[in-house]
């Protein structure tokens, strides 16, 4: 079961959260899923979908609420999205990601104690993020941009357990940023597991891009149903 939800945000704004629901009535563990670059679109609410059919409450908030609603861009065309993703700034990314949160604890099929994030590349960032502010009890993370530049220094406030995926063929993630936030976890004695395909490239987990390594998108799902069920149930 699919539906659109709005929450209300510190900062006065309203944010649209795409919600999908297993199809027994029950208490399930809950996930909050962040897009990519390119909006909630298809993708993400078919990815949303997924989580439900495995048995979880899934939430996908529209992180461009306040630049515009349904933004949805091209995947040839970044550059139209550019305004919105420059309008995003950390702390009031953070009040979203709190609002996602609350609503999804709170929510009557959700049991509370097992809230888990996952998110794709501005959406693995955000996961990261989500994760050194709130109790989630697990974080995943594909291709998170930016993590090692502004978060790696937050790796002690770190709540659950990280999945990291990362494309060895990735352009915009370089080995010595990896290398940094793998560090940050050793030095803070933070649970994770890293996991890299080496013939994946940069959104090599969505089969809407020209970058989808079939071979990689599916062990990686096998890979993070099984690290949510360590840690989550389902």
């Amino acid at each position: 079961m699919e539906n659109y939800i709005t929450l209300k945000i510190a900062d006065g704004t309203e944010m649209r959260a795409y919600v999908s629901r297993p199809s027994v009535p029950g208490k399930y563990p809950g996930i909050i899923v962040y897009q990519e670059a390119f909006g909630v679109n298809a993708h993400i609410r078919d990815v949303d979908g997924r989580f439900a059919r495995e048995g979880y409450v899934a939430v996908a908030p529209e992180l461009y609420h306040r630049t515009g609603a349904g933004i949805e861009g091209d995947y040839k065309d970044f550059s139209s999205l550019q305004p919105h993703f420059s309008a995003l700034k950390e702390d009031l990314v953070g009040q979203d990601v709190r609002a996602v949160y609350d609503w999804l604890i709170n929510d009557s099929s959700v049991d509370a104690e097992r809230a888990a994030c996952v998110g794709f590349c501005l959406g693995g960032r955000i996961a990261f993020q989500t994760n050194t502010m709130l109790p989630v009890k697990a974080a995943i993370s594909f291709y998170g941009g930016g993590i090692a530049e502004t978060l790696v220094n937050r790796i002690p406030q770190l709540h659950g357990a990280s999945l990291m995926f990362w494309g060895g063929r990735d352009k915009r993630i370089l080995p010595e940023h990896i290398r940094t936030i793998i560090d940050g976890f050793r030095a803070a004695n933070k649970p994770y597991t890293n996991i890299e395909f080496s013939e994946a490239e940069h959104g090599f987990f969505c089969d809407a891009r020209p970058a989808y390594h079939k071979e990689s998108a599916q062990q990686a799902w096998t890979v993070l149903l099984h690290f949510l069920r360590t840690h989550v149930g389902n």
